[in-house]
């Protein structure tokens, strides 16, 4: 039976999660499919923000590292993370970007076998990831980096793997690993894992204390919320933080920072991982956006996003068909991420129509237009908007506009 807006409608009556969009604000009839690459702004950032400029930084000044605990920020915005991934508090600390924690979980867990000498993952992962480790194997003597495809990731597994690191939520295609079955084999191996969380924490419900996870990374900017280029955050489970000697090193990674002592003595615990001062302006905004999961559960957030996929797939399949579009993300829950992914020729022209139809997509080279099922602000009339502009952009050729093939350092 075709679904109708009015069945539409009752479904966003009967959300239990549809007062929480009241906490972003979001521009009037814009549909916001794009939270999986930058959140939306979370009310309280704005009012939080004036705050510590005018109060926090304009009135107490260098006195707010003490008075306002901005010294503690990393270590309590951590915390706050952890119930998100399921870990424990003192295992998640925040700190500098993705790229710069991936630089140091792998070269500090490298150091751990230096006799292994391969850095494992899977050619598509994302680019900053690859990128970060065909810098650390060219800089430690005797490592390599490796790629073979997800099918044979458990058999290539062995006595000359050093590392296995891989992104839980692939960024393209939304495919899902099995986070607890990889840990699992990579273990029996000897082999430590690291995991990329960036499109998978705010959206989809991690349990790596449970799953064996050991280490991991993750973004702060996407699902959480944190505002654009916020601080990234690093999870060394707690046996293996004593054993982990980062090199890349800075003052607040001290044992005492505040001796001003030339030796580098490591702090204990996971703040061993900060290096310089943190930003406190964007680490108080990522707290606000953190603050947005307040009262939630993870799973109620998981259970919206898989209604929401499901009337997105199940518009497009209806209205949208013949005209090329070809899902690449798993139909199956369990496999997949909390995004929606097509192939298409010309995936550029049809995101860029989109936008200007006020539905915020983005664009995956070479030929992936993608769409961000965040479950927090994103009702279930806004996907059957979506789909209706999508129809009639498809349906008209619109997108052969040639203003909509012109590409901007952005894309």
């Amino acid at each position: 039976m075709t679904l109708t807006l009015e069945a539409v409608r009752a479904m966003d009556a009967a959300d239990p999660l549809r007062s929480v969009r009241e906490r972003f604000t979001l521009p009037e009839g814009l549909v916001y499919l794009d939270g999986n690459s930058l959140g939306a702004l979370p009310r309280a950032a704005a009012a939080r923000q004036d705050e510590v400029v005018r109060e926090e930084w304009g009135n107490s000044l260098i006195r707010s590292w003490n008075t306002h605990d901005w010294i503690g920020a990393p270590q309590r915005i951590g915390a706050k993370i952890a119930p998100l991934i399921g870990a424990k508090p003192h295992e998640v600390i925040v700190a500098d970007s993705v790229s710069v924690n991936l630089f140091k979980l792998l070269t500090a867990v490298a150091a751990l076998a230096p006799e292994r000498p391969v850095l494992l993952s899977e050619p598509g992962n994302f680019h900053t990831d690859l990128h970060v480790a065909s810098g650390v194997a060219d800089m430690l003597p005797n490592l390599r980096l490796e790629t073979v495809d997800r099918a044979e990731i458990a058999g290539a597994l062995g006595p000359d793997t050093n590392t296995l690191f891989l992104t839980h939520v692939h960024y393209k295609t939304g495919a899902r690993f099995d986070m607890a079955a990889m840990t699992a084999r990579a273990k029996a191996a000897g082999v430590p894992t690291i995991w990329d969380l960036s499109h998978s924490v705010g959206a989809v419900p991690l349990h790596l204390n449970r799953d064996g996870a050991e280490l991991a990374i993750g973004c702060g900017y996407k699902y959480l919320n944190g505002g654009p280029g916020a601080p990234a955050f690093l999870y060394v489970a707690e046996h293996l933080q004593e054993r982990l000697v980062p090199y890349l090193r800075g003052w607040m990674g001290h044992a005492q920072p505040f001796a001003f002592l030339d030796d580098y003595a490591p702090a204990p615990g996971m703040a061993r991982f900060l290096a310089g001062t943190p930003p406190m302006l964007s680490m108080l905004a990522l707290e606000s956006g953190v603050e947005s999961f307040d009262g939630l559960a993870m799973d109620a957030v998981w259970e919206k996003s898989v209604a929401l996929f499901n009337l997105f797939a199940r518009l497009v399949e209806e209205r949208c068909g013949g005209h090329g579009l070809e899902c690449i993300t798993p139909a199956t829950a369990e496999l997949r991420g909390s995004h929606i992914s097509y192939r298409h020729p010309h995936a550029f022209e049809l995101c860029q129509a989109l936008i200007a139809a006020e539905v915020i997509g983005d664009f995956r080279a070479p030929d992936v237009v993608r769409f961000g099922l965040t479950p927090l602000y994103l009702g279930f009339e806004d996907i059957w908007q979506a789909v209706d502009r999508f129809r009639a952009i498809l349906e008209s050729e619109s997108w052969r506009d040639p203003r909509f093939a012109v590409r901007g350092r952005v894309t």
